[in-house]
């Protein structure tokens, strides 16, 4: 039998309570072909995938693979079907080696001896060479770069046999250097006849590495093509419904005097080690400085010194005048940061409770909120109504749990509560990952108009494009020391990607 399509999801309606997911929804991928499956959140473009690969079920409709229809009622029986999925959170053991983890789950595979594993370790090899995705197999996952350990998530799924593979967010944690390695990796995924499906919101990576393009909105599939007829304007416009203007230049902007000052700062990770090992920056009012880096290169400690949760050993730290003498949440409150962490729903906010509770967890304490130790229950409410129309975060009511939302909502109603308090110094981590174009560039619109209006921000984001387009000027960080600064005239993806592939020693000595 001739098989056009490698997988066929035919009527695909899923359902989570009263609420429709997916309505209806035709998707097709061929065999040898990289194909986006885009979509703004909420639009029902993960669920689609968590089907394919066996972690939902659907509600009704059909799914065929090679032409035959298949009954995928969990990740293994997907596998057992050649489809394997790499998410954006990766799901390796970090006590286990490379090899270990991909061979995990194979029957009594720690009970065959040296010499077995030595034969798997050369197989194993021998896969990450053919498709290029090096990575040293006898070494623990922990010991081994964010990049090196998406390889072994690709692999993995190589090893077991999938013909299919679905790669949610690819990029967002690698490189520049290492995200174009691994659209290699796909064309040669590609050759071999495999098939390959994107699920990303980085629009110029789909035009230069896709054949094909789906793209769906709310919960409905509403468009297909060939990448070669379309561009990245009519996507946009496509995933969120309107016009998307293009990111207009960032207004040239004398500098004020210094906000933030970090002198030689020492801290010590969760692992033991420093984490920030002698960092020193400075901010200055009315200016956005980028912070560049791949993940855990000392970023997230950074974040969570200045928000006051994790205390540094070594070096100063001066605020608007005044020098912190030890980590406190609420000191840095009061003394005008604010934070957006890198996990809204972990960190951010809580999931379980509405929009008032949410935007009252720093406000609660202030007269305009609460007399005597009693909340004010009525003005809190107007109040919150009036926060959540301003920043446009849609919700069903104001006691709906804000873990019902969607993310560009749950990161909407975060920033309102965090420039309602009026900071000196917005301290953004990763504050557009995994949402969608239109609700990223509402976050952006945000922090520029932080910048206009004279405070400062400190972003930290994985994303070059968002910090070159964002930032007066940017810091590399790697090893959890600053290696590079860039002003924002000199700033191009390719030098920025030096310093953060640790690269910097190098670019010195040839000069």
């Amino acid at each position: 039998m001739n098989v056009t399509h490698s997988v066929e999801m035919r009527q695909i309606v899923k359902r989570f309570g009263p609420v429709t997911a997916n309505d209806h929804v035709d998707f097709t991928a061929a065999p040898g072909e990289i194909h986006a499956l885009l979509g703004e959140n909420g639009a029902g473009k993960s669920t689609m995938m968590c089907m394919l690969s066996g972690v939902y079920r659907p509600t009704s409709g059909d799914i065929l693979i090679g032409g035959e229809t298949a009954r995928i009622r969990s990740p293994k029986d997907a596998m057992k079907l050649g489809v394997g999925m790499v998410f954006q959170n990766f799901r390796l053991v970090q006590t286990l080696t490379a090899a270990e983890n991909i061979v995990l789950g194979e029957k009594s595979a720690f009970w065959r001896g040296p010499k077995w594993m030595k034969r798997k370790q050369e197989e194993i090899d021998a896969i990450s060479r053919k498709f290029g995705l090096p990575f040293p197999v006898d070494r623990p996952i922990w010991q081994l770069s964010v990049g090196e350990q998406q390889r072994v998530e690709i692999v993995k799924t190589l090893y077991r046999g999938a013909n299919l593979i679905i790669l949610d967010e690819p990029t967002s944690v690698l490189t520049p250097g290492e995200a174009d390695q691994l659209f290699e990796t796909l064309a040669a995924m590609k050759a071999e006849g495999k098939t390959v499906i994107l699920t990303t919101h980085k629009l110029k990576e789909v035009m230069a590495a896709s054949d094909r393009i789906s793209v769906m909105r709310k919960g409905r599939m509403i468009a297909v093509m060939d990448a070669a007829d379309t561009n990245e304007r009519e996507l946009a416009r496509l995933m969120v419904g309107k016009e998307i203007a293009a990111p207009s230049p960032l207004p040239a902007k004398e500098k004020g005097k210094p906000i933030l000052a970090m002198h030689q700062v020492e801290v010590i990770g969760d692992h033991g080690r420093r984490a920030l090992d002698g960092i020193s920056l400075e901010v200055r009012e009315g200016e956005i400085v980028g912070v560049a880096g791949v993940a855990g290169n000392g970023q997230k400690e950074l974040a969570e010194v200045l928000a006051g949760l994790a205390e540094w050993k070594r070096g100063s730290i001066r605020f608007d005048g005044q020098t912190f003498k030890r980590a406190s949440v609420r000191g840095a409150i009061e003394a005008g940061i604010a934070h957006v962490p890198e996990n809204r729903m972990k960190s951010g906010l809580a999931g379980s409770l509405g929009a008032v509770d949410n935007l009252l967890f720093k406000s609660y304490r202030s007269e305009e909120r609460s007399r005597f130790g009693f909340l004010r229950h009525g003005r809190n409410r107007d109040w919150s109504r009036e926060l959540v129309e301003r920043f446009d975060v849609k919700t069903p009511n104001l006691d709906t749990p804000v873990r019902q939302l969607s993310g560009g909502n749950q990161q909407k109603l975060l920033f309102a509560r965090e420039i309602e308090q009026n900071p000196k110094l917005m301290v953004a981590v990763h504050p557009t990952q995994g949402l969608d174009v239109g609700a990223a560039e509402g976050v952006h619109k945000l922090l520029t108009e932080l910048r206009e209006s004279g405070r400062s921000v400190l972003l930290i984001s994985e994303d070059l494009e968002e910090i070159i387009q964002l930032s007066d000027r940017i810091l590399v960080i790697y090893n959890g020391k600053i290696v590079g600064e860039v002003e924002r005239a000199e700033a191009n993806r390719e030098r920025i990607g030096m310093y953060m592939a640790g690269l910097h020693e190098e670019e010195e000595e040839a000069v």
